[in-house]
């Protein structure tokens, strides 16, 4: 008899990409059996990948490649077939986090994440859905369905006890452990249950020395991400002096910031082994792109606004031809812009409010 612990474990192992496999059929309007015989594969089979019971991870590269290829040519949604390889790669954190195999690396600790696979895994931890899918229709279904990926109560709360110890030992590690401790840390911050928040508070806060340093250093990204985490729980002032100290005015620190947000929103298309990258390149990626994830950031994410703001004004500073590239982009932003403006003093840094205003005239320089 399979206990019940170690079937819910081999489910988490496929359950966000199952979930999304789910809503990629139900793009293409077909049901399990139909699609089952459309890819060629038992009702079985299929039913296994969509709960998770058979994880999609597990089948063999040319074989999911096949699948990916099938299911467009049957109608899914792109940008749902999209999510597929940042939902396997939430579901490979959850796991390894949830039921850690001996003497295993975290995969936390070999590649820097994207936001599509954080929002796959904020989906699975408390519902929160992925901006890619919020206007999907949703088509009628009989009886019951679940809404969203969402983890059973009890591996929530294995998840953020054993991710907190993986936070912790990481950084006994030194410069090993950088990236998982970052990684770690800032996944932590989804947990807003009381004593999770206390803990979150006080790792966070034995780190400020990082947002003290002034320019690049090696705990820059580091720095970046405890400053972002503080913010997630409403303290906005180790943000705004992380971008005066740390940000502001140093060319390299400027340079790493864009190139962490272009990885983050999608700009860079190629995985990052390590925070390297955002020292060092690589020069090729899409400023548009970064342009309108940026701009999407600015209305999404209020806690950060100060950040993403910084993050425009440097953007447009170096690119002021971004506008014309999307003049329907640039007319949004602009008319954001504005109503930020318009904004109580005290909801927008003085350093933001210039920031804003210098990106405002950019916006409508190229509009006369």
């Amino acid at each position: 008899m399979v206990a019940k612990g170690t079937a819910r474990g081999r489910a988490t192992r496929g359950t966000i990409a199952g979930f999304v496999l789910r809503l990629a059929r139900e793009s293409a309007n077909r049901t399990q059996a139909g699609m089952a015989e459309a890819v060629g594969v038992d009702l079985a089979t299929w039913q296994g990948w969509e709960t998770g019971r058979r994880p999609l991870a597990h089948v063999k590269a040319g074989a999911l490649l096949n699948l990916r290829r099938r299911l467009l040519a049957l109608g899914a949604a792109p940008p749902v077939l999209h999510l597929l390889d940042p939902a396997m790669d939430a579901d490979r954190v959850l796991a390894a986090t949830i039921r850690p195999e001996p003497h295993a690396r975290h995969p936390l600790a070999d590649w820097v994440h994207t936001r599509d696979t954080a929002h796959m895994i904020a989906w699975a931890l408390d519902g929160t859905i992925p901006p890619p899918l919020t206007r999907r229709e949703v088509p009628g279904r009989r009886g019951p369905v679940a809404k969203a990926p969402l983890l059973p109560a009890p591996d929530r709360g294995m998840f953020f006890s054993r991710l907190r110890d993986t936070a912790e030992s990481a950084l006994r590690a030194g410069d090993d452990g950088l990236l998982l401790h970052r990684q770690a840390l800032y996944l932590c911050s989804y947990d807003q249950a009381p004593e999770a928040t206390s803990w979150m508070s006080h790792a966070l806060r034995t780190r400020r020395d990082l947002i003290a340093a002034h320019g690049w250093t090696p705990h820059w990204a580091a720095a970046r991400s405890t400053a972002v985490a503080i913010a997630r729980l409403g303290d906005r002032r180790p943000l705004l002096d992380f971008i005066d100290r740390s940000l502001a005015g140093d060319d390299v620190a400027e340079t790493a910031n864009l190139n962490y947000w272009a990885y983050w929103l999608g700009s860079i298309r190629e995985p990052q082994a390590d925070d390297g990258f955002m020292l060092h390149g690589p020069t090729n990626w899409e400023p548009v792109r970064l342009l309108r994830g940026l701009t999407a950031g600015l209305h999404q994410a209020p806690a950060y606004m100060d950040l993403y703001i910084h993050s425009l004004w440097a953007l447009l500073t170096v690119n002021r031809w971004l506008p014309l590239a999307d003049p329907a982009l640039a007319d949004g932003l602009g008319a954001h812009t504005a109503r930020l403006l318009d904004l109580d003093h005290d909801r927008i840094s003085p350093r933001a409010r210039r920031e804003l205003s210098s990106v405002h005239y950019v916006l409508r320089g190229t509009r006369t």
